[in-house]
């Protein structure tokens, strides 16, 4: 494992999700509602912020290393499977929804993995589709914990929608990737 300022952001983001969650479960009365929807929201997008921050890092820096390559997505991961699950158990996000995204990214992280044994992680690489949901999906997720009206703008109603939207182009994104990978699925099935 290498030590190097793209990794350290990194792990950073993976530090801040305990803090992101507790946020939401302090003792009643320690802090506002209203402070802890933006304090969340502030942290989620730091965090959005510094997924292209360590990945711009390491190319300009010349510090890209397997372990980076691998930690990177797992953040990624965790920090947005956390993110739907407190919005869950608070009653901003349905389910459903939140089940489709978990899901598709255990998936196709699955599918990757398996690719990469056969020698054709390529065939499975990041497409257009998988970043217009990744976009929708980063938009929802800190509307969802703002949670509080603004003017002119229904974040709940907004929020709620856009991941939606987002659970769609899961999906969508989901059977794209799983199509380019069907026929080396089969062979390797065989």
């Amino acid at each position: 494992m290498r030590w190097n300022i793209p990794n350290l952001i990194t792990w950073g983001r993976i530090a801040l999700i305990p803090v992101f969650v507790l946020l939401f479960y302090l003792p009643q009365g320690w802090l506002r509602l209203e402070v802890v929807n933006l304090w969340a929201t502030i942290i989620f997008t730091a965090a959005a912020i510094t997924d292209w921050l360590d990945g711009y890092l390491a190319r300009r820096l010349g510090q890209q290393s397997r372990f980076g390559a691998f930690l990177d997505p797992v953040a990624d991961k965790l920090m947005v499977a956390a993110a739907l699950i407190v919005l869950v158990d608070l009653g901003r996000a349905h389910a459903l929804a939140a089940l489709i995204i978990i899901g598709r990214e255990i998936t196709i992280s699955a599918l990757r993995e398996w690719m990469a044994e056969l020698g054709n992680r390529g065939s499975v690489a990041v497409a257009f589709i998988g970043k217009l949901k990744t976009t929708v999906q980063l938009i929802a997720i800190p509307v969802l914990l703002y949670w509080s009206p603004l003017p002119h703008f229904d974040t709940p109603f907004w929020g709620q929608a856009m991941l939606w939207l987002a659970a769609l182009l899961t999906i969508v994104s989901m059977i794209y990737y799983l199509r380019r990978a069907w026929p080396l699925l089969r062979e390797g099935m065989t």
